[in-house]
């Protein structure tokens, strides 16, 4: 058994140039991905960027804003976004902070595994499914200010 600290005391600053009152860690890294845990402070950006895979934000306390395309909304604990690959995507918060959790899925490599025509065919699969992922959007809700508890750090 492993296992892997991160949290307090196991951050460091990252993100892309620009990204102020963040700090992270990576929890895990092998050929199909990564997984990171976020803290943003009071005021913390993530700027918008892109990258070639498809991420999962989820975030797992307090709340703020996130970002696909030129979509925005805001976001608290319990909620997630996808992230599509190659589409500019960002987070920040105002007045609270935010912990998340980033899944980054590496785009299959078909060549990796397979040869010949299963590869090509697994390849063009893949990459469907990525197109059909990415049409997503924002989901729509009406938040309650009693749905929430005050007490969990939300940006009410």
């Amino acid at each position: 058994m492993e296992i892997r600290r991160f949290g307090p005391g196991h951050r460091r600053p990252e993100g892309p140039p620009g990204t102020t009152g963040l700090t992270s860690q990576v929890i895990h890294s092998d050929k199909s991905g990564v997984i990171s845990e976020l803290a943003f402070s009071r005021r913390g950006v993530i700027v918008p960027h892109s990258n070639p895979n498809q991420s999962l934000f989820i975030v797992i306390s307090g709340g703020g804003f996130v970002q696909v395309g030129d979509e925005r909304a805001r976001i608290i604990h319990g909620e997630a976004v996808v992230w599509p690959p190659d589409v500019p995507h960002g987070a920040y918060t105002d007045g609270t902070e935010m912990r998340a959790i980033v899944v980054e899925l590496f785009a299959p490599r078909a060549g990796d595994v397979l040869e010949g025509s299963a590869a090509e065919i697994a390849t063009r699969r893949a990459e469907v499914a990525l197109a059909e992922a990415a049409r997503g959007s924002l989901a729509q809700r009406d938040p309650k200010r009693d749905d929430y508890d005050s007490g969990q750090g939300e940006p009410w």
